[in-house]
C-alpha cells in the first residue's frame, strides 16, 4: 500500500516562552560547543536550518498516515471487543454504577471472583472503564484528523448469558464457550524462552486450554448455592470464577504485545504518543490479572453442560512450582531477546512486529470469543487486521 498523508483536522500553534528566545547569541555558542564535541565543527548547519528542521518536525506531528489510521482503526476495534467482554463481566462481578454499563450482579459469582483477590469488584469495573475510554478516545482522535472511526454496532448479535445480573442486549463477544491460552503463565516465568524465537511454552491449566467451557454464569444453573462449601460457593460457580480470573490475564497479555508491536509501525511522532501511552495501560491490567489468577483455588468439577471435567492444579507444585513458577510472582522474568547471543533480559513478549494486528485477531478467534459471529464480522475483521500489518514506518 502506498503511503499518503492525510491532513490535520486542526492545525496546532506553536508558542515560544521567552526563555527561549530571549538569548539567541547563547542558543548558538552552546550548539556551536555541541557540535564540536562531536567532532563536527565543519558540519554546514545554520540556524535557519535548524529552525526550518524543527518547524517540519512539528508540522510532521500534525499529519497522520494512511499506515497510521490503519493501525488506529485495528486497535479502536480491538478495544470496542474488550469493552463488550469487559462490560459482561462487570455486569456480573464488577461494581454496578453509572460509570460504565452495568447489570445487576451475581451475588455468589462474585464471591467467587473474591476467592482470588477481595478487591476483584473494583478492578474489573475500573478495567472495564479503561478499555471503553480507549475505544472512545481512539475513535474520537480518528475523526479530528478526518479519518473514518470504526463501528461493530452492525455486529452486536450474539446472545447475553441467560443467568440473573446479565442485561439482555446483543454482545459482541461469547464469554460461555472458551478455550483459554494460559501459556501466559509459564512464558512470562521462564528464563530462556521467547515466543518472537520460535520457543513455545505448556498450558498452567490445561483443561480450560481445550474444549468450551463458561467465564461467566450462563444461566442461574451455574450459581446455584451449596450448603456444603465455605461461602455457600459450589464447586462448578468457583470453577467459571477460576476460568475468568485466567481469562482476564490470557486477554490483557495479548493487548500489552498488540500495542508494543504496532507501535513500531506508526509514522507520526503523536500517534506513536497515543498506542505508548495507552499499551501501558494494558501493561498494568496484565501484570494487576497475573497476580490475581495465580490465587485461584485447586478443584476438579464436571461441567453438566459439556461434561468436560475442568481441573484447577496445584501451580505451586511440579510439574510447575519452585522460585520461578510461584504464584505470586508479578514481574517477567529476565530471558533471550532479540537473538540468544545477547545478555538476558526483562521484556514485554512477544513483540515482534509481522503480522501483528492478524495473529491478535486469530488469537482472539482461538479464545473462543467470536463463536456464533457472521461471516460479515470475520471479513470486516480481517480487512481492518491486514491494513494494519501493511503500516510500514516512513
Amino acid at each position: 500500500m502506498a503511503p499518503k498523508n492525510l491532513p490535520a483536522y486542526e492545525s496546532p500553534t506553536t508558542t515560544t516562552s521567552p526563555n527561549e528566545s530571549s538569548s539567541p547569541s547563547g542558543s548558538a555558542f552552546k550548539r556551536r560547543s555541541f557540535l564540536k564535541g562531536l567532532g563536527v565543527v565543519g558540519a554546514a548547519l545554520s540556524t535557519g536550518s535548524l529552525l526550518t528542521t524543527a518547524a517540519e518536525a512539528q508540522s510532521r506531528d500534525s499529519i497522520i498516515t494512511v499506515g497510521d489510521v490503519a493501525i488506529l482503526r485495528f486497535l479502536a476495534a480491538a478495544e470496542i471487543l474488550e469493552t463488550d467482554l469487559w462490560q459482561q463481566y462487570n455486569e456480573f462481578g464488577g461494581i454496578q454504577d453509572s460509570e460504565v454499563p452495568a447489570g445487576s450482579g451475581s451475588p455468589l459469582y462474585t464471591k467467587a471472583l473474591e476467592v482470588l483477590d477481595g478487591d476483584m469488584p473494583q478492578y474489573i469495573h475500573d478495567n472495564t472503564e479503561d478499555e471503553l475510554t480507549h475505544e472512545v478516545f481512539i475513535n474520537a482522535y480518528l475523526v479530528s484528523k478526518g479519518a473514518e472511526p470504526v463501528s461493530l454496532e452492525q455486529f452486536r448479535n450474539l446472545p447475553s448469558s441467560q443467568a440473573t445480573g446479565a442485561q439482555q442486549i446483543g454482545r459482541l463477544t461469547n464469554l460461555m464457550q472458551l478455550s483459554v491460552d494460559t501459556t501466559w503463565f509459564t512464558r512470562y516465568r521462564s528464563r530462556t524462552g521467547n515466543p518472537d524465537l520460535g520457543d513455545t511454552f505448556p498450558q498452567a491449566i490445561p483443561s480450560i486450554a481445550t474444549g468450551q467451557h463458561p467465564a461467566i454464569p450462563r444461566t442461574d444453573a451455574d450459581v446455584q448455592p451449596d450448603s456444603t462449601k465455605p461461602k455457600h460457593i459450589s464447586d462448578l460457580t468457583q470453577a467459571i470464577a477460576n476460568t475468568a480470573g485466567f481469562h482476564f490475564a490470557t486477554i490483557e497479555q495479548g493487548g500489552t504485545s498488540l500495542y508494543a508491536m504496532l507501535a513500531q509501525r506508526v509514522t507520526s511522532l503523536e500517534v506513536l504518543r497515543i498506542v505508548l501511552s495507552i499499551g501501558g495501560t494494558e501493561i498494568c491490567h496484565f501484570q494487576t490479572w497475573s497476580d490475581k489468577a495465580g490465587n485461584a483455588p485447586q478443584l476438579s468439577v464436571v461441567d453438566p453442560v459439556t461434561g468436560l471435567t475442568v481441573t484447577f492444579p496445584d501451580l505451586n507444585a511440579p510439574p510447575l512450582g519452585g522460585e520461578d513458577f510461584q504464584t505470586n510472582l508479578i514481574m517477567p522474568e529476565p530471558t533471550a531477546f532479540l537473538n540468544r547471543k545477547l545478555p538476558a533480559c526483562s521484556i514485554i513478549r512477544p513483540t515482534a512486529t509481522k503480522g501483528a494486528a492478524m495473529g491478535a485477531l486469530k488469537f482472539l478467534t482461538a479464545d473462543g470469543l467470536f463463536i456464533g459471529q457472521s461471516k460479515d464480522f470475520f471479513k470486516f475483521m480481517r480487512t481492518l487486521a491486514i491494513e494494519a500489518d501493511l503500516a510500514l514506518r516512513q
